[in-house]
């Protein structure tokens, strides 16, 4: 098996060859760990997004598509979302919030595992103009964005955190995004 693709063994996995998961177990695992280790300084959580990865991989109709970018940035973006997962629940039975500096942390770990230095060039770039973007918002609506995007916070949890109904916090970030989009379009292309 070590002589397949990525993409070979994940239209492996889809047919439910498990030597194939092995074989993309092998090559990803350490990667995965180091990088949900990162994220949470927390051994028992990295190892259980380890295996998250893996079972979401084997269990679902996951799509890899090569054409949209490298499999490795494919499965970094999986582990980030079930490290945030992870966050989520641990806030949730501990009743403590996520503190700025682990999703900071987590921030900077994506960022680390970018491949190519044209895409680190481009996020950069676009980390930039939405910096940039500050000036068209309010106060309360960078908030949001910081409470949604980069703590992890679900809409409900924002719903109960500002006190308002969840249809609020849906429309207000929904306008806030909308304002964004707005001034990030270059010339009225459509995203």
């Amino acid at each position: 098996m070590q002589e397949y693709s990525d993409y070979q063994l994940i239209l492996l996995i889809k047919q439910k060859k498990q030597e194939a998961l092995s074989e993309l177990y092998d090559r990803y695992a350490p990667l995965i760990y180091s990088f949900a280790w990162k994220a949470l300084q927390q051994e028992e959580g990295a190892r259980e997004v380890v295996q998250s990865v893996f079972v979401r991989i084997w269990t679902t109709e996951a799509e890899f598509d090569p054409n949209k970018g490298q499999f490795r940035n494919w499965i970094i973006t999986i582990t980030r979302n079930l490290a945030v997962d992870w966050l989520r629940k641990q806030r949730s039975l501990s009743s403590q919030l996520v503190s700025y500096y682990a999703a900071e942390k987590l921030e900077r770990v994506a960022e680390l595992a970018e491949l190519s230095v044209e895409s680190q060039v481009e996020k950069q770039l676009l980390k930039e103009q939405i910096k940039g973007m500050r000036a068209f918002l309010s106060q309360q609506q960078l908030q949001l964005l910081e409470h949604f995007y980069w703590q992890g916070y679900s809409l409900s949890e924002l719903a109960a955190h500002y006190q308002e109904p969840l249809g609020t916090v849906k429309s207000r970030l929904h306008q806030t995004l909308k304002i964004l989009r707005k001034h990030l379009l270059a010339g009225g292309e459509e995203w």
